[in-house]
């Protein structure tokens, strides 16, 4: 797809402009080869971004990058100036408090336990789909099967799930400032009330569970921290499952062999989720963190008091570590890719998320073996988000049961 723009200095291209958003991998690639560290400009101001996948798992555990947004002001400021209260924004100690009160209920075994809901949700959306003619998967099912998950999960009732994804949607994208900032507090204004309604009447919910959390030395969430908990996991929840299954569907009808292939072999479901994963990575760059004094990283001196960004997809795309990275193969040996982060803020939901992209696919190819994509694929646009790497629409022909 297009190409990109080229700075003057450097010939390395511009990112987050043009076509950069319908396929950023040549300028991943560009900046992989010639300034692996690189400032750019993003929404809000200037950054640096790392694209080599061993410097960017690095960065993950370097504790010089740090999550506290207050480490950009000035030393006689910082005291002053008000800290988060969303965990996957905070550094030791208080990450470590919060990951350990809210942990208990994401562990694998409970995760697995929810597979038996989701397929039950994939085949109740896959029997609403008309049964002919030209059919959006993104609005249709790739987005609403995690949106439905996340939502029971915690405990949202179903007929405000539409708000929460409007809310969502506009706070991750490119939106204007003062919309995400409108968004964020109606979605905390919501959660807030809701969490009163569980303290009164608790529910098996997370949500419930999460007001209920405390430890024997009497620790529990603070009403800031329980809402800014909610508001990520319900974030999270659902918008990094929503392109994991849309690049999936993308990259299967657009690389029959491969569709093929997982047809032919249902054990080759969950390792294909892992390429899934780090072919076209959901997330494109990690959260940004935040450098407490200057850092070299590939030679490169990004100063103290700077925004970093870890390239998620152009580290899972770099050939150092995955050999022919360009190319899709389900049969391939993912382990390792950086999709959900690593170190002290790896992805909590991980493993739902796997077990949802498994479960969607599966279900969808075994109903639907006629699928074909009803667009060409460089006609096909994305969404302008710094952070998530998601499809707009998804047209397909379901040719039928």
């Amino acid at each position: 797809m297009g190409a990109m723009t080229e700075t003057a200095t450097t010939g390395t291209p511009e990112l987050f402009d043009g076509e950069f958003w319908n396929d950023p991998y040549p300028a991943y690639a560009a900046l992989r080869d010639a300034a692996p560290v690189r400032r750019i400009d993003i929404p809000g101001g200037p950054a640096w971004i790392v694209t080599r996948y061993d410097d960017v798992r690095a960065a993950f555990t370097d504790p010089r990058l740090a999550k506290d947004w207050r480490w950009t002001l000035p030393p006689e400021q910082r005291a002053d100036a008000p800290a988060t209260p969303m965990m996957i924004l905070m550094d030791p100690p208080d990450h470590t408090r919060l990951r350990k009160l809210v942990s208990r209920p994401f562990t694998a075994r409970r995760m697995a336990e929810l597979r038996p809901r989701v397929e039950e949700i994939a085949a109740d959306l896959l029997a609403d789909l008309p049964a002919d003619g030209t059919v959006d998967l993104m609005a249709h099912y790739a987005f609403l099967l995690p949106v439905r998950v996340i939502c029971e999960l915690l405990g949202v009732p179903a007929e405000d799930r539409d708000e929460f994804s409007a809310w969502s949607a506009t706070m991750v994208d490119d939106a204007p400032q003062d919309a995400k900032t409108a968004a964020s507090q109606k979605m905390s204004a919501y959660l807030g009330e809701l969490a009163g309604r569980k303290a009164a009447h608790p529910g098996d919910d997370l949500l419930s569970a999460l007001v209920a959390v405390s430890e024997d030395d009497g620790d529990r969430l603070s009403g800031e921290e329980l809402v800014a908990m909610g508001v990520l996991l319900l974030i999270a929840g659902h918008e990094t499952t929503v392109n994991l299954i849309g690049n999936a569907l993308l990259g299967l009808l657009t690389h029959p062999d491969q569709l093929e292939l997982l047809r032919n072999d249902p054990d080759l479901g969950k390792g294909a989720v892992e390429e899934f994963l780090r072919w076209d990575s959901p997330v494109g760059n990690a959260p940004v963190r935040f450098t407490t004094e200057d850092v070299e990283i590939a030679g490169t001196t990004i100063p103290g008091g700077s925004v970093v960004m870890l390239g998620l997809g152009a580290a899972n795309r770099d050939p150092a570590r995955f050999p022919h990275a360009d190319r899709l193969d389900v049969t391939r040996d993912a382990s390792g890719h950086v999709a959900f982060g690593h170190g002290l803020h790896f992805c909590l939901g991980a493993q739902l998320a796997r077990i949802e992209g498994d479960v969607a696919l599966r279900a969808l190819l075994d109903r639907y073996p006629s699928l074909t994509l009803a667009a060409d694929p460089d006609d096909l646009v994305y969404r302008h988000s710094t952070l998530i790497r998601g499809l707009r629409e998804l047209p397909v022909t379901l040719g039928g049961v």
